[in-house]
């Protein structure tokens, strides 16, 4: 239990760190509100290591802590709504088995801007943000490509690291 705990926290701290290098990274494309999504390489992670419950945890906790850290509260509202509505596809497609790491971060990528484009109609009250969706599709699919290309290279290589029942290091 101690050793998950550590690891979670890290993975936490890493997810963090990850959201600072974001929000300092500005892509030039013309579209608001596009981001890589380098804290969801953490959640694919996870999610593939340890499992649904632990990853969600430690993907709330990062929203929450970095909207606080390097947002606001509105970023908090849709990067939680972006985050569920995300989380659920990952989930839901990895308990299928049909789907590769790489397959299943491009649906969280896809169904991340969904969910903050939903979101967005209901703040500003009006279906004018749906007008953005083809734009943010096409990016959440390839930054979820290249997250997901990511996860796959490095999963093998921390998966013992990560391996909850691994408890030959003594943390």
């Amino acid at each position: 239990m101690r050793r998950k705990t550590v690891i979670l926290g890290f993975m936490l701290a890493l997810s963090l760190i990850m959201s600072y290098i974001e929000s300092l990274l500005p892509l030039a494309v013309g579209i608001p509100g596009i981001k890589l999504g380098l804290p969801n390489l953490v959640v694919v992670l996870l999610l593939y290591s340890y499992g649904g419950k632990e990853a969600f945890a430690v993907n709330l906790l990062r929203i929450v802590l970095s909207g606080f850290l390097f947002g606001n509260l509105s970023a908090v509202l849709y990067a939680v709504s972006g985050a569920l509505c995300s989380f659920a596809v990952m989930f839901l497609l990895q308990k299928t088995g049909r789907f590769s790491l790489v397959g299943i971060s491009i649906g969280g990528g896809v169904f991340h801007n969904i969910g903050q484009i939903v979101t967005a109609m209901f703040v500003v009250e009006t279906f004018a943000p749906v007008f953005y969706l083809p734009f943010l599709l096409s990016a959440g699919a390839v930054t979820g490509f290249i997250i997901g290309l990511t996860g796959s290279r490095v999963l093998p290589g921390i998966s013992r690291l990560l391996d909850p029942g691994d408890t030959r290091r003594g943390l």
